[in-house]
């Protein structure tokens, strides 16, 4: 099919210019070393089933391309069957989404797993952030294409398929210069969000063509955190910054296609639901064997060094203390915090329909990046905010990672000792190649591991398997 390279392209969202420096953010006040981040009202009444069902069938993108194009190149697609599908997505694979667009057209677009499930030992983990998503490769050719495919498929008047793919294709055709990346494996959904922000009116949510705050030309992407540790999260994202009202701030995803705020404030309400669902996400357990002894010596070692930050866990029942840590005592890479701060997309957001229509939320920065939660931490390498650390190892022995680092890019190839990905540190496949000498990749900080003897370094990583 003339269109597949498209379309089968397309499936890599949904989901560089020079560098200049960015100004430090200052810490308001130099004596804080953590502070806890409140938690907001939240409404958990919402139903699981409804939620998971909402979450891999509903329509909260808004707009896509046709499913005929969908269902066309859907064979050449990955056909892992983890949840049963309704009878519009028979055949569409669990990252896409098939529904019925508000003008009647059917159409498909991504869903929340394109990016939230991941793979170790080639088991595929539903809510686990994919490592091995590449957006090193611009997307602009491919949504010139795009467009010109539909204009040629669907030249008639009558067509309903142009009008419903119009709006996903504003905010893609936006969206593309901006996500580009310079790692493998990182994910550009901040810089997604905030490139299709910028062309929508903050009151109802629609397009506007003028950009409405300026972006920095370098692309700062993350690692991809797994949805089971929303549950215990009072905010949202790497620095803590969404506040407020947690349905609002996951359907942030549906600005690449949502029409306007009457869409999404259907969506809201479902998302509620969805909550719900992530709220009933566990961790996976680790599949091989634990030497019970040895963790059992560990965990007296983790509540006294690490559990402050990361919380407690065990049979009585986990606790979190939701603490972001100051800048300057994490001392890991601040590019990624100083950009969210300082970026056009804060006042936006604070000014929109997701902040002043009920529930509510917001953009709150801090001059810090969340300590999170260490349940299911087996399977989610890599590490820190931007995956500049293979290993869990490395998290707590700084002196041995690795500045540049290759994967062989095949899930099987985990070490499952150090709880992480197996790598050459003489790099020769440039495809997976990690360089924490690129701004915004450091694998500096984070140096609380290195007071650790050796043993007691290796009971902690045993004790971190039965989290």
């Amino acid at each position: 099919m003339r269109y597949c390279f498209i379309f089968l392209s397309l499936l890599l969202f949904v989901a560089c210019n020079a560098y200049r420096p960015l100004t430090e953010v200052a810490v308001p006040d130099n004596t804080w070393k953590t502070r806890q981040l409140p938690a907001s009202p939240q409404d958990t009444t919402g139903d699981v089933v409804a939620g998971f069902d909402f979450l891999v069938h509903g329509d909260y993108i808004g707009s896509g391309v046709p499913l005929e194009i969908m269902q066309q190149a859907a064979p050449k697609m990955p056909q892992d069957r983890p949840f049963p599908r309704n009878e519009l997505n028979e055949g569409i694979p669990y990252f896409m989404t098939a529904f019925t667009a508000p003008n009647g057209a059917k159409v498909a677009n991504g869903n929340c797993f394109t990016c939230h499930a991941g793979r170790v030992d080639n088991e595929l983990i539903l809510g686990l952030g994919d490592s091995f998503s590449d957006y090193e490769s611009s997307m602009v050719f491919m949504g010139t294409m795009m467009r010109f495919g539909m204009g040629v498929k669907y030249s008639k008047k009558k067509d309903l398929q142009p009008a419903a793919f119009t709006d996903f294709s504003n905010y893609f055709r936006r969206m593309a210069p901006k996500i580009k990346t310079t790692q493998p494996g990182s994910n550009p959904a901040f810089r997604l969000a905030e490139a299709c922000m910028m062309h929508r009116d903050p009151d109802d949510l629609t397009y506007v063509d003028d950009p409405l705050y300026d972006m920095w030309g370098y692309n700062i992407a993350t690692d991809t955190p797994p949805l089971w540790h929303v549950k215990k999260k009072n905010t949202l994202y790497y620095n803590g910054i969404g506040r407020g009202s947690m349905p609002k701030l996951l359907l942030q995803a549906s600005v690449l296609g949502t029409p306007d705020s009457s869409h999404s404030r259907k969506s809201v309400e479902a998302f509620r639901d969805v909550y719900a669902w992530l709220r009933s996400l566990e961790a996976p357990p680790y599949p091989k064997t634990i030497d019970r002894q040895l963790a059992q010596a560990g965990e007296p070692l983790f509540n006294e060094h690490c559990s402050g930050c990361h919380g407690t866990y065990g049979p009585e029942g986990d606790t979190y203390p939701n603490k972001v840590v100051n800048l300057n005592v994490i001392k890991t890479d601040r590019l990624y915090a100083d950009y969210i701060n300082q970026s056009g997309i804060v006042d936006w957001y604070n000014s929109s329909w997701f902040a002043t229509s009920a529930p509510r939320s917001r953009f709150e920065p801090t001059a810090g990046y969340v300590a999170p939660p260490l349940d299911g931490i087996w399977a989610s390498a890599p590490y820190f905010h931007n995956g500049s650390v293979p290993t869990v190892y490395q998290v707590l022995n700084s002196k041995t990672r690795p500045d540049r680092w290759t994967r062989t890019g095949e899930s099987k190839d985990y070490n499952w000792k150090r709880l992480g990905w197996n790598y050459d540190p003489t790099p020769k496949n440039k495809k997976w190649t990690f360089d924490t000498s690129v701004p915004g990749y450091g694998n500096e900080g984070h140096y609380f591991g290195d007071k650790l003897s050796e043993d007691a370094r290796w009971a902690v990583i045993e004790y971190l398997k039965t989290l």
